[in-house]
């Protein structure tokens, strides 16, 4: 049975974006302080950088990054994740990952402009589509045919399906940082845990892992 989940990195105040990004560092400091742990995990090595060499941090964290991408069928994302607020009008730009990404699956891009499917290496394509979330999702789950679906963010896309209830299970990494600003996850979401199984694990680098599971 397809299940919806979600995972999302946020800071010790809540935060799941930064706000230091410029057009010469368009992710900013402090994306790479968030999201620190994850990239230097050997599964986001391998799975988004290619790097086949072993290299990497192994563990709890890792164990979750295999988490991430295990039993996927479809996702869900939100333009900015793609990178469309950054190049509105670049035919040319294909997303953040190069010429082949690391879903290989349907991903459906959440956006009020859409176009047509864009076929990249290694079995992803992308369909930029104007929906509400229960469209979205059913288009997702169609197309996953039994596994899983993701909303795979940003927390402006994600927030709307967890007021929603469409969400079985939220994996949240909280960073031992503070960003002071930007786009919070629990705004709005009071008593969210209710009908969820909460648990959570510490991880070395400091990060901890909270897991809702719907019961």
């Amino acid at each position: 049975m397809t299940r919806v989940r979600a995972d999302l990195m946020i800071s010790l105040d809540g935060f799941a974006t930064t706000t230091d990004q410029t057009p010469e560092n368009p992710f900013g400091d402090d994306w790479g302080r968030l999201t620190e742990h994850y990239a230097a995990t050997k599964t986001f090595r391998e799975r988004v950088f290619g790097d086949t060499t072993g290299a990497g941090t192994t563990g709890v964290d890792d164990d979750f990054a295999q988490q991430y991408f295990e039993g996927i069928g479809a996702e869900i994302m939100g333009a900015g994740k793609f990178g469309l607020h950054a190049h509105p009008d670049d035919s040319d730009w294909h997303g953040w990952w190069g010429d082949t990404p690391p879903f290989g699956y349907p991903v459906f891009v959440l956006t009020h402009r859409e176009q047509p499917p864009l076929e990249m290496r290694g079995g992803t394509t992308f369909h930029f589509i104007s929906a509400s979330p229960t469209e979205a999702l059913a288009m997702a789950t169609e197309a996953a045919a039994g596994a899983d679906v993701r909303i795979g963010g940003g927390p402006t896309s994600l927030i709307p399906f967890l007021t929603a209830g469409l969400v079985d299970e939220l994996h949240v990494a909280i960073t031992p940082i503070l960003l002071g600003r930007g786009i919070r996850l629990w705004d709005d979401l009071r008593a969210f845990e209710r009908g969820y199984h909460v648990s959570s694990v510490a991880a070395p680098s400091g990060v901890t892992h909270v897991t809702f599971t719907r019961e």
